[in-house]
């Protein structure tokens, strides 16, 4: 029997009044609560025994599906949805972007990565996004081929099928040519995208071409056919994705990003060159669980890894998620986290990293939170280094990370699972399209448009064949080296935050997944604490001020993606604020 979760584009998910008793606060507990609960009231979850898939598209999602029921696995089902994903949401990902995958392999009991972030033009230099010795203004910087980093996505579908995939190569490509070919229905999603983005995109012939036909945006119900994607996707089938690398997809690439507003450097022998790489996971301990991830350059792991850590001696799940005193603690412990973010996280292959989830140093870090009110100050701490590592005095650093990405979780049948999250990083890239049929990524703004703070060097500044810093956080979750939880969501810098509160929502306060994805946000990066307009957590604005925090009601447009296995059973939920949906067997 074939389950279905469509999750409707909802501005404001709706949420319970009453908390569970499982949620419910510790006798004696925080008396600072919220007028109404945090707790949403949504569907029941989608429940399987075989195998599950949440994507953030119908359409992807059962491109998925369909690979799945035919008995392929979840690196299989991947591709599927992928080439899907970048012809029906272009702004979010595709083959101009990159991605971190995370993998459980079922049989071996063992996790691994796969990083296919993008990489900085070997011509490039530190001061790439400086004009006579300024830094660019964001949108200066994005717009155009300046900003385009050699993209991954396209080596790392076939790096993932050659390492774990079962089915056919060339035929994982079939549904996303079909629907390329005969053309696919605008969603509200991509048509809005286009109507708030019209102006940029405007500033590139092919593209304003493809989304504003005749000047006029797309609007939602056209019908939109890519014949050149599907002419890339099935050159990609035949020959693999070398075809993507060298000769004439590759040329129309570099070709595109030099005769864009503000050429860009990127060239044949950059694209020629790139690899996805296998890193070891990156995980932490959390309630008897090993919450693992992709480490850097993503910093989503270690961040993730340091909040619940320095959360570890706390009572969460007694304060329950109403307890402004549960979130001075999130906020704080986040706060402290992206401050180690800010100085020492980058590409792991140019830059030394201290070990940011010592257990002595986080016990210290955790010790700062024993207070009543919200942290004054919040500076990087002093994390012990590798003794075979050079200690470097970096400075303290910020970039710009846009929420525009996608996430994919898979369980197959076989038990394997996968945690990908995929981008082009702003809302439609660098707004440059190849003549391949997508958009190109605009993912070197990711890097530190500065080269040094107070003197001392940014560990996150542009250098040839570097990494930019990603906050991309796809996680799985094992206990007793048994599969748990298959979590990530996109949403910029916001993901750390979107990520740890689901997974807070699950493993300390018992959310069902459904439950985890439709929760309103609450999120902490610099102090600010953001709060998602017209939701409950509003409820909770003049209680953190209380405490010392400032706040700002926002849209918060995250896009969770999770799967639950226990006890044999499968239980999923997607993100109301999207348009994604689960499909489980």
């Amino acid at each position: 029997m074939r389950l279905i979760l469509l999750c409707c584009l909802l501005a404001s998910p709706v949420f319970a009044q009453q908390a569970t008793d499982s949620t419910a606060p510790e006798q004696g507990g925080d008396e600072r609560l919220a007028a109404t609960s945090l707790i949403p009231e949504t569907d029941a979850p989608v429940n399987s025994e075989q195998w599950m898939i949440s994507a953030a598209n119908p359409l992807a999602a059962e491109a998925g599906a369909k690979v799945l029921r035919s008995g392929g696995n979840a690196a299989d089902a991947m591709v599927a949805v992928q080439s899907v994903l970048g012809l029906v949401e272009p702004q979010s990902s595709g083959l101009g972007g990159g991605a971190f995958l995370v993998w459980f392999d079922a049989a071996k009991g063992e996790l691994t990565t796969l990083d296919a972030r993008e990489t900085a033009p070997r011509a490039a230099r530190t001061t790439l996004f400086q004009t006579e010795g300024e830094t660019m203004g964001f949108f200066d910087a994005v717009v155009g081929g300046l900003s385009v980093g050699t993209p991954g996505t396209p080596a790392l579908l076939e790096k993932a099928h050659r390492m774990w995939g079962s089915s056919n190569w060339a035929q994982l490509f079939d549904t996303a040519i079909a629907h390329a070919e005969q053309g696919f229905e605008v969603s509200a999603r991509l048509a809005n995208a286009i109507e708030n983005d019209q102006e940029k995109l405007s500033t590139q012939p092919a593209t304003a071409d493809y989304f504003l036909p005749g000047g006029t945006p797309l609007v939602v119900g056209d019908t939109l056919q890519n014949p050149a994607y599907a002419d890339t996707l099935r050159a990609i089938a035949a020959d693999g994705a070398s075809v993507f690398y060298k000769g004439d997809i590759a040329q129309g690439i570099v070709n595109a990003v030099k005769s864009a507003s503000q050429s860009g450097l990127l060239s044949l022998d950059d694209l020629a060159a790139y690899q996805v790489i296998e890193r070891a996971a990156v995980c932490a301990n959390y309630r008897g669980a090993d919450v693992c991830g992709m480490g850097p350059p993503s910093s989503g792991a270690l961040s993730v890894g340091q909040i619940l850590s320095m959360l570890e001696p706390y009572n969460i799940a007694g304060m329950g998620p109403e307890s402004a005193d549960a979130w001075r603690l999130i906020g704080d412990a986040s706060r402290l986290a992206f401050a180690d973010r800010g100085r020492y996280m980058a590409d792991e292959d140019f830059v030394p990293i201290p070990d940011l989830l010592d257990t002595s140093y986080l016990d210290e870090r955790a010790a700062l939170l024993q207070r009543e009110d919200a942290l004054p100050d919040v500076e990087a701490g002093s994390p012990p280094w590798d003794q075979a590592a050079l200690e470097v005095d970096w400075g303290d650093s910020w970039s710009p990370s846009q929420p525009s990405t996608s996430h994919i979780s898979i369980v197959d049948a076989e038990g394997n699972a996968l945690s990908m999250t995929t981008t082009i990083e702003n809302g439609f890239g660098s707004r440059v399209m190849a003549p391949g049929g997508f958009l190109l990524n605009n993912e070197l703004t990711d890097f530190s448009f500065a080269t040094q703070a107070d003197g001392r060097p940014i560990a996150n500044r542009v250098e040839p064949g570097k990494r930019p810093r990603s906050s991309m956080a796809p996680t799985i979750v094992l206990r007793d080296g048994k599969l748990e939880l298959v979590v990530g969501s996109p949403g910029g810098s916001r993901i750390i935050g979107y990520v740890t509160q689901a997974l807070i929502a699950q493993l300390d306060w018992g959310m069902d997944p459904q439950q985890a994805a439709a929760m309103p946000h609450l999120v902490n990066r610099f102090g600010t604490y953001d709060l998602e307009q017209g939701t409950s957590a509003t409820g909770l604005a003049e209680a953190l001020q209380a405490l010392g925090f400032e706040t700002n009601v926002r849209d918060l447009n995250s896009g969770l993606h999770i799967i639950a296995h226990s006890d044999g059973l499968l239980t999923g939920g997607a993100d109301p604020r999207r348009e994604g949906i689960v499909i489980g067997e």
